[in-house]
């Protein structure tokens, strides 16, 4: 019997409270609750874990080896589940090779296109190289004037004698020769030395005068032609020209050949079509000069040139001084503002000094000394390959072009400039009929892509580079694409990295996958989603152990007007996030970043005034990122000092000297093993161990801070090595992890767990959430500071020892602010937030946005890139990029407090702050 609805019975996977809930099938469905609540608990570790669970067991066990292996969530029965796909908001992609064009299949038919309709160009003559059958010749002659006098012949390469190869022709039936001033003589004629070994002559088949109804004589003689020639055949016309037909792929005018086209060669991942400098990267490992001159505002006497400014290598700075001056070149004014000509001395030099170059082929050949080998790679870096210019292919494959493109500048466009292309592509009937299919599953999932707002990124750009919420939207758009149906797909958080003027789009997309037949269940904060929904479940009332139960489920409407739950009360308006009563006001000082033009930026100046709360805007693409992680902060770290920085292109960066450091609070994970958990990344821990070292029974056993630690040998369990687990390898199922036998999974030795504080030993601690342990170690200001910091930005429902692999990537950027906050003040830092609210509530932004207004009491200075208007109407300052994605975007479009960016009706964001401000535009 079919059901109509997911049942989930007794769901106690994480906090979940025994949950029981239905959930109808092939609807939409928006899991919502504050942060912590047991959201990502229900959709992906509970209802994703048991459809995947189940589909893999339903596979052969030869099969199984090859997937992810799936525990059993804590739940006492589902019924009516799909198989699952789960489309999370994380980046896997570490690997260089792969672009958004291979991981969507673009390229693949991109390769196919390329391989069944292109057309090869000689790159010397401009023209067309096809195969040249018998019938185009022949009907190339029909369309020379009636009564011309031809001569077809073929080429002949003399490999012997010239009278073992007359002998030969003779015995072939052939008489004649066509020679150079195209006069044709018989053998017996020719002048001496024309069939001298390794010359070519042309062998003459048959002499025409071209007349209407004689096609099928044309016709054997070309064949015949073709045969003895090799596939090469030449058509002269006596006192006109030559020309050269072949059924190789061969310019007919130069005769150069070309490789015939086939998918492997519009490969980069495949050795045969990949550029073999570059081997496919697009980069290779040189002398990056953005390492050599960190700084191009500095003056060349003012030691622009890094390398030189060391004592050992000072005199070159001191020659260069010299020689420049002799040659008339400013040595005082900035580098970025040296002429080509000048550049080329600095760079390349003449006879008598070495330039930056020649000075570091010198080093190149003291490479057997060590400390040479480490200066080198201070400076090496990746730079574009000089052969393939970043196209990764080799450059038989750039000559093959579909309507005057080759692929390299097909995957150069965004995704809205592909799709318009081939939308608008033109074949002749032949091509049409061998690309229909190749070209409807291009377009459909450029369209796909589009839709999802992803038409600025282009096919060419690195999958590692994405954001976790486009690489979802991306693998949202390939699901779509695939044209599954009756699956249950999981998504978390999908508007996250979308302008609000991109939403309606994204909804579009998740409706049209529920109406394919698909159940579509989405962890969602955004009110616009919601509001689109089929289904609300509204989770908790709290988070940890205060969540985990259903608040509420049932349709938008019900939602907004049931009185317990806490989303309900921020959709109707009854709790709201208010903007500030009064705002920060520059005092003047400003990080200034001249001519960014990295990517789409528009060699735009941008001051970033200090001392507030800064919020960066803009629709999806245009330049946000770039400009602020790429430029801005990399840019920052490299004036501090960090070689390894590599920021985007600017001519300068003024006001570096008025921070005192820059930091980037990230959504990466705080640790990349199980043992870091959020005390010990807020150094909470360790005043935790200190009061139980301190205790009279841990002093009489001797037992010291350290003994405390399951990071390290004394007091932790040696079986288990503090883990509590044992990891027992399955082949075909999901490792298990078995409870330490010897410590009963405490992660302690007895004597270590037998020292209480208040009736807890140090595993019951690490047990409890961080508002417990908060009111346990109450008189003991060491400990209760640091875990303020995480219950002032909302994480009080955090076990202490919760390992750091399981936090979301918005609970681990929370508790690296909560890290940051506890540091000393004094300092002068500039904090970037990278959207902050990924995975928060609204409840839960109020909070964020109190922390932001702390750390800026504190001295420093708030930095954040954010699409969320709850946080843009409470900046002091909105820089607004736009004013649209892509090659539309890079430039600033309004700059100001909130009320200004509402005033500008150029802005896309100014639309919907003005809604929340309740103003005019001007």
């Amino acid at each position: 019997m079919r059901l109509d609805s997911i049942q989930i019975r007794g769901a106690r996977t994480h906090n979940l409270k025994n949950i029981d809930l239905d959930l109808p099938r092939n609807r939409l469905i928006v899991i919502t609750g504050v942060s912590g609540s047991g959201k990502s608990s229900l959709a992906f570790d509970t209802l994703y874990a048991e459809g995947q669970r189940r589909y893999v067991e339903s596979l052969s066990a030869y099969a199984r080896q090859f997937l992810e292996r799936m525990d059993r969530p804590d739940v006492d029965d589902i019924r009516g589940i799909s198989p699952a796909v789960a489309i999370e908001q994380k980046n896997p992609t570490r690997t260089s090779r792969s672009t958004v064009g291979t991981a969507t299949e673009v390229q693949d038919y991109l390769r196919l296109l390329f391989a069944r309709v292109g057309r090869v160009i000689c790159p010397t003559c401009g023209i067309e190289v096809k195969k040249e059958q018998v019938t185009d010749v022949v009907e190339h002659l029909r369309h020379l004037p009636e009564g011309t006098r031809a001569v077809i012949a073929f080429p002949l390469t003399v490999e012997t004698s010239p009278g073992v190869t007359a002998a030969a022709l003779r015995e072939n039936g052939f008489f004649r020769i066509l020679l150079d001033d195209d006069r044709v003589v018989t053998l017996d004629q020719l002048p001496p030395g024309v069939l001298e070994p390794g010359k070519t002559v042309h062998v003459v088949v048959d002499r025409l005068v071209l007349r209407r109804g004689e096609e099928t004589r044309w016709a054997d003689s070309v064949n015949l032609a073709y045969r003895e020639g090799q596939g090469v055949v030449v058509v002269a016309i006596p006192g006109d020209r030559r020309l050269r037909f072949s059924q190789r792929l061969e310019c007919s005018r130069c005769g150069r050949a070309f490789l015939e086209p086939q998918p492997r060669l519009f490969s980069f991942n495949n050795p045969f079509g990949a550029c073999p400098t570059c081997k496919g990267f697009g980069d290779v490992i040189e002398i990056d000069l953005d390492r050599v001159v960190p700084d191009k505002s500095r003056s060349l006497r003012g030691g622009a040139i890094e390398p030189w400014n060391t004592p050992t290598h000072s005199h070159l700075r001191h020659e260069l001084i010299r020689r420049a001056a002799q040659r008339g070149i400013d040595v005082d004014k900035p580098f970025s503002e040296l002429t080509q000509d000048e550049l080329d001395f600095v760079l390349h030099g003449d006879d008598d000094f070495p330039g930056i170059y020649g000075f570091f082929n010198w080093l190149e050949t003291k490479k057997y000394k060590i400390g040479v080998r480490v200066f080198l790679a201070r400076y090496r870096g990746y730079v574009r390959c000089p052969d393939c210019h970043g196209t990764r292919l080799r450059p038989e494959a750039l000559w093959v072009k579909v309507a005057g493109k080759n692929i390299a500048e097909i995957s150069a466009m965004t995704i809205s400039e592909a799709r318009r292309f081939f939308e608008q592509l033109e074949l002749n009937p032949f091509e049409s009929e061998i690309a229909e299919s190749i070209l409807r599953e291009l377009r459909n999932r450029l369209r796909y892509l589009d839709e999802v707002g992803l038409g600025y990124i282009t096919l060419d750009r690195r999958t590692s580079t994405l954001s976790g919420g486009e690489f979802q939207r991306i693998n949202l758009a390939t699901a779509l694409g695939s044209q599954l149906v009756g699956s249950l797909y999981v998504l978390d958080e999908p508007s996250i990295g979308l302008h609000p003027r991109d939403t309606s789009r994204l909804i579009n997309i998740l409706t049209k996958l529920r109406d394919l037949g698909n159940t579509v269940v989405v962890v969602e904060h955004d009110r616009e989603t919601m509001e689109a929904a089929d289904y609300i479940v509204d989770l908790g009332p709290g988070a940890g152990e205060r969540g985990g139960q259903i608040v509420f489920q049932g349709t938008y409407e019900a939602l907004r007007r049931d009185g317990r739950s806490l989303t309900g009360a921020y959709l109707r308006g009854n709790q709201q996030i208010p903007p500030p009563d009064t705002r920060r006001r520059p005092d003047g000082r400003h990080i200034v970043v001249k001519g960014a033009a990295e990517h789409n930026l528009k060699e735009i100046d941008v001051a970033i005034p200090l001392g507030v709360f800064v919020v960066v805007t803009g629709v999806s693409g245009s330049g946000k990122s770039t400009l602020v992680h790429d430029v801005l902060y990399n840019g920052l770290r490299r004036l501090h000092g960090d070689w390894k920085a590599k920021p985007g292109r600017f001519k300068a960066i003024f006001g570096a000297d008025l921070i005192d450091e820059v930091t980037l609070v990230d959504q990466s994970p705080i640790g990349k093993t199980p043992r870091s958990n959020p005390a010990t990344y807020v150094k909470a821990f360790d005043g935790i161990r200190q009061v139980f070292a301190q205790t009279r029974a841990a002093r009489v056993r001797g037992l010291t801070p350290g003994h405390f630690s399951f990071n390290v040998p004394g007091g932790r369990c040696e079986t288990c090595q503090g883990a509590g687990v044992v990891k027992l390898e399955m082949q075909f199922l999901a490792d298990l992890y078995l409870e330490c036998e010897t410590c009963g999974g405490k992660r302690y030795k007895r004597d270590v767990l037998e020292i209480r504080f208040r009736g807890a030993n140090i595993y019951d601690v690490l047990q409890m959430t961080v508002d417990e342990a908060y009111e346990h170690f109450r008189d003991f200001p060491a400990v209760t500071q640091k875990l303020q910091l995480l219950r002032d930005v909302g994480l009080g429902y955090l076990r202490l020892g919760q390992p750091a692999t399981t936090l979301s990537g918005g609970e681990a950027q929370r508790v690296k602010l909560a890290a940051h906050m506890g540091n000393r003040p004094g300092k002068h830092v500039l904090y970037i937030f990278d959207e902050p609210t990924t995975g928060l509530h609204f409840d839960d932004i109020r909070k964020l946005l109190a922390c932001f207004d702390q750390l800026i009491e504190a001295g420093n200075s708030v930095l954040v890139i954010e699409h969320n208007i709850d946080v843009i109407k409470n900046a002091d300052w909105v820089i607004d990029l736009g004013p649209e994605g892509g090659d539309a975007g890079g430039e600033v479009v309004a700059v100001g407090p909130p009320e200004a960016i509402a005033a500008n009706p150029a802005s896309h964001t100014g639309t919907y702050l003005r809604r929340v401000l309740k103003l005019r535009a001007a």
